[in-house]
């Protein structure tokens, strides 16, 4: 393949008309048009109006899949066992050791109630309880993703959600049994082998077969990113995911190789996925680009890591890594790494990322499988108000207040005044009948 084939952007921070040139890199509208709107909302009503009779007719329809019965979308607890009992004893040790460090990270982020009186003897404070039941979506198709499994039941797991039922699709009847094997793993409850659309409609909805859900969580195509905007409200949400993205800080002295193949790894996921280098070395950029072509040819996903890096790629000359920081905060990406000498000095004003890699040795991807963090993560610059998904998303919070005599006339007094000028009657004179006369 020769050099010339690959065309990624070459941006200048000092350029005229940079701030234009990264508004438009950054810009990405989704295929979600009238017509992908359409589709699945009726998707949506059909699941509401006929259940499982809809689910097995999408299923028929959209996964080619000869079923008759909705036992049929059902996978047992058995299956999963001997999922995990049929696949190699390297993948099975994988799994499992990144499942315990997953687990050990996440135990870190458990919420626990609180409470405190204050100085007139009202009892004010905090309850934690975790979310009844949560719905997991799980991509299938053209890849399996047993990683997601355990990201995403393994919080709700540390949270104490009661029930965690899994959906995956099963093109054709192919099921993967590494995505069974990490439901094991996960201790996941139920597992139905649907997709798409459906299966949010089915788990925000519920049908006879299968319950409704409090939370769906993970990541899925543009049907299933539509569907979760439209159920939102009857079910919560993890987030909206958008294509993956890796923006790579780096000061020129890390082997361009293994830059190179850092930026592939999100670019493999699909054609909209994002990869940007930022360096305030010239020479490197050039280093960089010299590995792309060199090691492209190598990847089973080459068409789909060129049409990323050519559609949505970048590399970004900057003056200074103090300038990257400013471009770290407005970019505002999923995956971040800084590939410096010094990373930790750059750390304390990073204010917008979904995950941070420090370090030449930290590669993106350990934070994909078995680093601990999750890799369900903020795209599309949402990190500039998300966070990753964790065990706080698998808990509610409630407010709790408990008054004595002399606190409730106390704040009774303040509340009647606040009512009443809030023209709230009832308000006033439900904290009047409290007051101590």
């Amino acid at each position: 393949m020769p050099p010339e084939s690959i065309h990624i952007k070459q941006l200048s921070s000092d350029s005229k008309n940079f701030d234009l040139q990264l508004d438009q890199l950054l810009e990405w509208e989704s295929d979600s048009t009238l017509k992908i709107d359409q589709l699945v909302s009726n998707i949506l009503i059909g699941i509401r109006r006929k259940g499982d009779d809809a689910l097995i007719k999408y299923t028929r329809e959209f996964d080619g899949r000869d079923i008759s019965d909705i036992e049929e979308l059902v996978v047992s607890r058995e299956e999963m066992r001997e999922a995990l009992d049929s696949i190699k004893d390297i993948e099975r040790e994988a799994l499992t050791f990144a499942s315990k460090r997953i687990l050990d990270y996440h135990q870190h982020q458990k919420l626990e109630s609180w409470s405190y009186n204050d100085a007139d003897g009202t009892l004010l404070g905090q309850q934690i309880t975790p979310l009844g039941r949560v719905g997991i979506y799980v991509p299938g198709g053209k890849a399996s993703y047993p990683s997601s499994v355990l990201m995403n039941a393994l919080p709700a797991k540390v949270a104490g959600v009661s029930e965690i039922v899994m959906t995956v699709p099963a093109p054709g009847g192919e099921l993967s049994p590494l995505v069974l094997a990490a439901a094991a793993i996960a201790g996941v409850d139920q597992i139905f082998t649907l997709g798409g659309a459906q299966a949010i409609g089915a788990l925000a909805y519920g049908t006879k077969t299968i319950h409704k859900v409090d939370k769906i969580v993970g990541p899925g195509n543009i049907y299933v990113a539509t569907a979760k905007r439209m159920v939102f409200g009857h079910v919560g949400l993890d987030m909206v995911a958008g294509p993956s993205e890796i923006l790579v800080i780096c000061d020129g002295t890390t082997d361009p190789d293994w830059i190179a193949m850092d930026l592939f790894s999100q670019a493999e996921h699909d054609e909209n996925a994002q990869a940007i280098l930022v360096s305030n070395d010239a020479d490197f950029l050039v280093r960089v680009k010299i590995s792309i072509e060199k090691l492209l040819p190598t990847m089973d996903r080459a068409a789909i890591i060129q049409a990323s890096l050519e559609s949505r790629g970048a590399f970004i000359l900057v003056e200074s890594l103090d300038e990257a920081v400013m471009l770290i905060n407005r970019i505002a990406p999923e995956h971040l790494e800084l590939s410096v000498a010094d990373p930790e000095r750059l750390l304390p004003r990073i204010r917008n990322a979904g995950a941070i890699f420090m370090g030449r040795f930290t590669s993106e991807a350990l934070g994909d499988y078995c680093a601990g963090p999750n890799h369900v993560l903020p795209t599309s610059s949402t990190a500039r108000f998300s966070s990753p998904l964790g065990v706080y998303d698998f808990q509610k919070r409630s407010s709790v207040i408990m008054c004595n005599e002399d606190s409730a006339s106390s704040l009774g007094k303040r509340a009647s005044v606040i009512a009443k000028g809030e023209s709230l009657t009832a308000h006033a004179r439900s904290a009047e009948y409290r007051i101590k006369k």
